[in-house]
């Protein structure tokens, strides 16, 4: 398991080697345009390596950007006395928004990516807290989700992330700073530790929160979902392991952090969220070859109010497995078969 390096050395070295990054591609810059120009005669893919090199040159530029206005923020707070004060934690907010807003736009427009939504968003519901549980396949779908909560639905989300993405440097920073959680994927223990934080996260939602969870713990690739199904066999639940194995498209749901979660916060509404359209993009050589991607993503919601969500233990367990159940049934008649 990869060992991330302390705090004081990724906001010492990785951040500033970030920016001092993007300033070196940004002074060669024409030497990188007329490489790609060159290439995209011999590769397939109409301009492939010219896409490829716009929109990782975006992306170093918004988060170098990005991370000079946090140092700016962190200094005008009091050398961050005051960064979680809720002015400052709505410039956050509003930072994330800019980033997702501009990438998603130019994802549409260089990529060729179109989103499709279904089904009720969550702006047809203001004013309740929502716990949004989505599945989890390929890179992309954070993204997308983030854009829609931020951007489209005015909801301030509160996400439990991998502890890896902290090798990011605007990610580490921003979301340390926002409400979050950083859980390794492979805690050990009993987990009863994990679903403490993923409580705490879940605490006091007011009416524009929505906290974000994967209950599969992790994008779905066909040797986790033989190990999440191995892993059921061996805990003795033969029944779930059985469902586990009809589903063909998700991983069998891990329970502890939505009970946690909808224990939490017993007030608000649950929005399951299924996507499809960029499933069997997993790895960067899945992406590349398929630049420009010319797909569509459809996205699908659905809203479950409070009242109808079970109180029991196992009851709960039982309807989050008939709602994975479900989302592998609306993918398996929504996605394309590459």
């Amino acid at each position: 398991m990869t060992t991330l390096p302390p705090r004081w050395l990724r906001r010492l070295v990785l951040a500033p080697g970030l920016v001092f990054l993007t300033v070196l591609l940004l002074s060669t810059l024409p030497v990188w345009l007329l490489v790609a120009s060159a290439l995209s005669r011999f590769v397939p893919g109409r301009l492939r390596p010219l896409r490829v090199v716009w929109v990782v040159m975006l992306h170093l530029v918004l988060e170098s950007l990005i991370l000079v206005e946090l140092l700016g923020l962190w200094l005008a707070s009091g050398f961050g006395a005051a960064i979680r004060r809720p002015y400052f934690s709505r410039i956050h907010y509003d930072i994330v928004g800019t980033y997702l807003r501009v990438m998603f736009r130019e994802a549409r427009r260089v990529l060729r990516l179109r989103v499709v939504v279904e089904g009720p968003a969550p702006d047809a519901f203001p004013g309740r807290p929502l716990v949004v549980c989505c599945r989890h396949a390929g890179p992309g779908d954070s993204f997308i989700l983030m854009h829609a909560l931020i951007n489209w639905y005015a909801r301030e989300p509160r996400v439990v992330l991998k502890d890896t993405l902290q090798w990011d440097p605007a990610i580490d920073v921003i979301l340390n700073r926002l409400p979050s959680r950083f859980i390794s994927p492979n805690p050990g223990g009993t987990g009863h530790d994990v679903e403490r934080q993923i409580a705490g996260l879940a605490t006091s939602l007011d009416n524009n929160d929505a906290f974000v969870i994967f209950p599969e713990g992790g994008n779905f690739t066909v040797a986790r979902r033989r190990r999440a199904i191995e892993r059921l066999h061996r805990l003795g639940l033969e029944g779930m392991a059985r469902r586990a194995e009809r589903m063909t498209h998700v991983l069998a749901p891990r329970p502890g952090g939505l009970l946690a979660a909808l224990d939490a916060a017993p007030t608000a509404d649950i929005v399951p969220v299924a996507h499809t359209g960029l499933d069997h993009l997993v790895t960067v050589a899945d992406m590349w070859r398929e630049l420009p991607m010319d797909k569509s993503i459809v996205m699908r919601w659905w809203r479950v109010p409070h009242d109808d969500i079970p109180t029991d233990r196992d009851a709960r367990i039982e309807w989050l497995f008939r709602w994975w159940e479900h989302i592998d049934t609306w993918i398996d008649t929504n996605r394309v078969h590459h």
